[in-house]
């Protein structure tokens, strides 16, 4: 059983670990308007805000290889915990810095804690569990990062109609959490250095499996942020301008996400490696097809789960693959590169659908989404079929 997991306090710790990576970008969301009036008198003000939200998006992006790598020379355990405590350093800055560029600052360096906490906390996974336990605790990671997001979102929307600065204060239940990763997660974690590597280990063609993986993983996010960056614009052309509409709307992905992926363990092991994230993007080509012919605010809702729903079985299999396909002395690597690829892929949404919704409209663009992503399910469906060649012998995804 899934939940059954949570008696392990190592699948605790780790959980603990990814609900943090969650907080990075969305959770001064709330904020921005009144931090930009609070800095109004400062050069640039209006922009420097708004990068508060993707400075650590694109630090992740650029850094997680070399976390990743880093992990793999220097030990999982210890690169997590240093990216914990830097975590609540750069996090809470916020509260006391005195200028937006000191603050913007702040961020990138929570981005280089993200990347660090992310890479770690994956491969560190690929150590501890196996098989059929793996992938119940990535259905199980998602679920807690979709229900604790949601949670702590709604506690910095509620701090920051008393000052803009008070969400940054949640950054700093990351010192809650670190001792009991420091008490609770191995201290036998070794380097990937101590590793001695088997041809046994890992997939023979691993890296073109996590080239894909890489591949299917950015685009994904592409598509996936069209909904928090155009979302808003959006229902405001169909006649729901109101913030609480674009509130339910995400909340309606959120919670169809942490739902579906509480059953992720049993539909991996139904519909297998390449099944899975074919269903999960089928899943995400269903909602934005609804959002093409949407004439109602209900039917916006419906999308949204389905694109949530999607989302719940393909982040999953993404950071599963990941560590299932590399060697265990490689597992930090192919961590890194897939946080890479969704990170830039959150990044790079805005810059590939703002132009494509200003040529074509909202509509045309959200059904080409579609048409991309039954695409991507056709493809996931073949290159990600495991390998039947008995010499291979791959480590359960």
């Amino acid at each position: 059983m899934m939940l059954s997991l949570l008696k392990d306090s190592r699948a605790v710790a780790l959980l603990l670990a990814a609900s943090l990576t969650i907080l990075s970008n969305s959770l001064i969301s709330p904020s921005l308007p009144g931090i930009e009036a609070r800095f109004a008198d400062e050069e640039n003000a209006a922009l420097l805000a708004r990068l508060l939200v993707t400075a650590p998006s694109l630090m992740v992006a650029i850094l997680a290889p070399f976390a990743g790598a880093l992990a793999d020379r220097f030990g999982r355990r210890l690169q997590l915990l240093a990216g914990v405590a830097l975590f609540a350093i750069a996090g809470t800055a916020g509260l006391y810095l005195p200028t937006l560029k000191l603050v913007l600052f702040s961020r990138l360096f929570l981005g280089v804690a993200v990347a660090m906490i992310m890479t770690a906390q994956t491969a560190l996974i690929g150590d501890y569990f196996k098989g059929e336990k793996r992938g119940n605790f990535m259905g199980l990671q998602i679920a807690a990062t979709n229900f604790g997001g949601l949670i702590l979102l709604m506690l910095a929307g509620w701090l920051a109609a008393f000052t803009p600065l008070a969400p940054f204060a949640i950054y700093g239940i990351a010192l809650v959490y670190l001792p009991i990763m420091m008490l609770t997660l191995e201290k036998s974690d070794r380097s990937a250095s101590q590793v001695e590597p088997a041809a046994s280990d890992g997939e023979a063609n691993w890296v073109a499996t996590l080239v894909l993986v890489i591949l299917l993983a950015g685009l994904c996010f592409v598509c996936f942020y069209l909904l928090p960056t155009q979302a808003p614009y959006f229902l405001a052309s169909i006649g729901h301008p109101e913030p609480q509409a674009a509130g339910m709307l995400m909340g309606a992905m959120t919670l169809a996400g942490g739902i579906v992926s509480l059953f992720f363990g049993k539909v991996r092991m139904r519909l297998g490696r390449s099944g899975t994230p074919a269903l999960g993007f089928m899943g995400f080509a269903t909602g934005f097809y609804l959002f093409g012919i949407a004439p109602s605010f209900g039917l916006t809702l419906l999308g949204a789960a389905f694109i949530g729903a999607g989302g719940g079985l393909l982040m999953p299999t993404f950071l599963g693959l990941a560590v299932g396909i590399a060697p265990a002395h490689r597992r930090g690597l192919a961590a890194g590169a897939i946080t890479t690829s969704i990170f830039l892929g959150q990044f790079l949404s805005p810059f590939a659908s703002t132009p494509l919704i200003a040529s074509l409209g909202y509509a045309t663009t959200f059904l080409a989404t579609g048409a991309l992503l039954t695409l991507l399910a056709l493809v996931a469906l073949i290159g990600l079929r495991a390998p039947r060649d008995p010499a291979a012998r791959p480590l359960p995804a």
